[in-house]
């Protein structure tokens, strides 16, 4: 299929989209690819919106987004972005004011929006000066619908693996010995999963690259420990227990997985890990 057969393939099932969906004003569908997982504190390095108007129009704009600070490689890993890419584009304030026209009098629409990409665009626009007025915006997200159409516990797995219904559901016994068959069935569905124990441990947590801990909240990079989170993500944890102790160990009566807070209880008694080798870190 050629360019222009692939535009016309995409305008009719957009078209489909408009006709079912009810409007009583715009919708837009947007999505945003930026330097973490993190929407108090990330940045946009791209941002993409298709917007259906009442009339039937359908128009659809692309952004590519300087942040003004580097792309981690682990960010890079996902969407593929990196500095060079961005290094002559915009700064997110200087575009500001044209992507609000385009949303303007419109709701939203798009996959994990209310979680991510919602909070964190109202926040870019907020530091350029803008208000989004994101709490005035209708929002769907399709992931939700997703999540609830399409249920994913372990009854459905059964359903879905095994071809029967999964009785006594929640009666513990039960529920293990169907996870255990479960398992047996993707194994021999999927043969691209991994077999061993420990491969599929490493698949299941799907680390970031450099991870100390398994989500990813502190990370190895250069040699040194850095956050993967929060307002000092990049910075070295060393830096940051001179400058903030006091933040460090808000993270010790916080509710942060146990092998961080294990990263952090050792930096505080003065203890650090030897880093990997340089073939394992970022």
């Amino acid at each position: 299929m050629d360019g222009n057969a692939r535009a016309t393939d995409a305008a009719s099932r957009l078209a489909g989209i408009r006709d079912a969906l009810a409007m009583d004003r715009p919708v837009v569908f947007f999505d945003l690819e930026t330097t973490g997982a993190d929407p108090a504190t990330d940045r946009v390095v791209e941002l993409s919106a298709c917007r259906f108007d009442l009339d039937g129009t359908i128009t659809t704009r692309t952004h590519r987004v300087n942040p003004e600070r580097p792309i981690p490689p682990e960010a890079t890993a996902v969407h593929g972005i990196t500095d060079a890419d961005v290094a002559d584009a915009p700064a997110f304030r200087q575009i500001a004011r044209p992507v609000l026209e385009f949303f303007a009098d419109a709701d939203l629409a798009g996959f994990n929006v209310a979680r991510f990409d919602a909070p964190l665009l109202d926040r870019e626009m907020r530091d350029a000066g803008c208000d989004f007025g994101l709490a005035r915006r209708r929002m769907v997200d399709v992931m939700v619908i997703y999540k609830r159409m399409e249920p994913r516990d372990l009854s459905a797995a059964v359903r879905h693996y095994l071809g029967r219904n999964h009785e006594h559901a929640h009666a513990a016994e039960a529920d293990v010995l169907a996870t255990a068959e479960v398992l047996g069935a993707q194994l021999s569905r999927h043969p691209d999963l991994p077999r061993s124990v420990a491969e599929l441990d490493r698949w299941c947590a799907a680390r970031r690259p450099g991870a100390i801990d398994r989500q990813g909240k502190f990370i190895w990079r250069g040699g040194e420990i850095v956050f993967g989170f929060g307002k000092y993500q990049a910075r070295p944890l060393r830096e940051v227990l001179e400058r903030d102790r006091g933040y460090v160990e808000w993270i010790l009566r916080s509710d942060f997985p146990v092998d961080a807070v294990t990263v952090v209880r050792e930096a505080l008694a003065g203890r650090w890990p030897v880093p990997p080798d340089a073939d394992q870190s970022t």
